[in-house]
Parts: C-alpha cells; sequence; structure tokens
C-alpha cells in the first residue's frame, strides 16, 4: 500500500471517530438538557398520604367495618410470604389478625411514601411500613415495603392492587 493511499485511509478513519465522537457529545448534550422526571401532583401526594393514614387508623383500631371500604371487590394482594389472595380472603385474614390477643399496629415510615399517577385510574402509592405487637411481654416489630394502586372513582378512593414484599 502506498504512502498517500494509508495517509488517505487514516483520514477517513480520522473524520469516521470525529463525526461518532461528535454524534456521542450531541447525545450526551441532549441528555443532559432533557426536563427531569415529571414531578408528581403535590395535592395528589397529600390525598394518597390522607388515604393511607385513614386506612390505617381503620387497622390500628381494629374497626373491620371501615377498613373494608378501603379496598375494591376486584382487590388483589400479592404477598412474597403467602402469595395472592383476593377481597374475601383478605378480609378473612384481617378478620382473625384483629381478633388476635396482642394487637398488630402499623406504622408507614417516615421519607418512604412516594406517590405517581395512573392516567385515568388513580395512583401508585409506593413506600415502607411497620408492623409491631406485643410477643412474650416484648415488643416485636417488621419493616417490609409495600406497592398501592389506588382506583380512583368519582371522589372516591379504594386499593384495587397490593404488593407486600421484603419479608
Amino acid at each position: 500500500m502506498t504512502r498517500c493511499k494509508r495517509h488517505k485511509e487514516g483520514n477517513l478513519i480520522m473524520r469516521v471517530v470525529i463525526v461518532w465522537a461528535a454524534i456521542v457529545a450531541a447525545g450526551v448534550r441532549l441528555g443532559a438538557q432533557a426536563p427531569a422526571a415529571t414531578t408528581v401532583d403535590q395535592s395528589l401526594r397529600v390525598e394518597i398520604a390522607r388515604m393511607d393514614s385513614l386506612l390505617f387508623v381503620a387497622f390500628n383500631a381494629g374497626d373491620l367495618s371501615r377498613l373494608k371500604t378501603f379496598f375494591a371487590s376486584d382487590l388483589e394482594f400479592y404477598q412474597d410470604n403467602e402469595g395472592l389472595e383476593n377481597y374475601a380472603q383478605t378480609m378473612k385474614d384481617f378478620e382473625e389478625m384483629l381478633q388476635q390477643p396482642s394487637r398488630i399496629r402499623r406504622e408507614l415510615v417516615p421519607g418512604s411514601l412516594e406517590v405517581y399517577p395512573i392516567k385515568n385510574y388513580g395512583a401508585i402509592e409506593v413506600g415502607s411500613h411497620r408492623f409491631c405487637h406485643e410477643e412474650n411481654g416484648r415488643t416485636e416489630c417488621g419493616t417490609f415495603k409495600f406497592l398501592h394502586v389506588w382506583r380512583k372513582t368519582g371522589k372516591s378512593w379504594q386499593l384495587s392492587r397490593i404488593v407486600s414484599y421484603a419479608h
């Protein structure tokens, strides 16, 4: 290969590298200029935090009739250590749990609440919560993660899907 031909091929390779670098740099600049993730409407966050609080006021008080109103009849409750349950099974579990002599209390872990809208449906609530109860004279607690799917019908909110995990 002649020196001139090698020089031309070297220039072509250099131009390809420069064009490629320019494309990559432009992509990086575009990415840097892209808007941040959609921020959640604060009113939705406040509303879901309120619903979470009301749900667990009923739970902590052992008020099964009030507790039932927070769940849709087509509820699907997924739990990593117990599997899938429907509305009837979940309400039976609550009834049995609330009849135990040692009352279980739930609290939302401060700072863990995340809320995301679901267009034309409702909202996703993600967070961590602690459940505590007395056992053998000592308070036993566990912290677990959850994902709640809230359905809004008119002005009413109900849980339609629950995922409880990290037990």
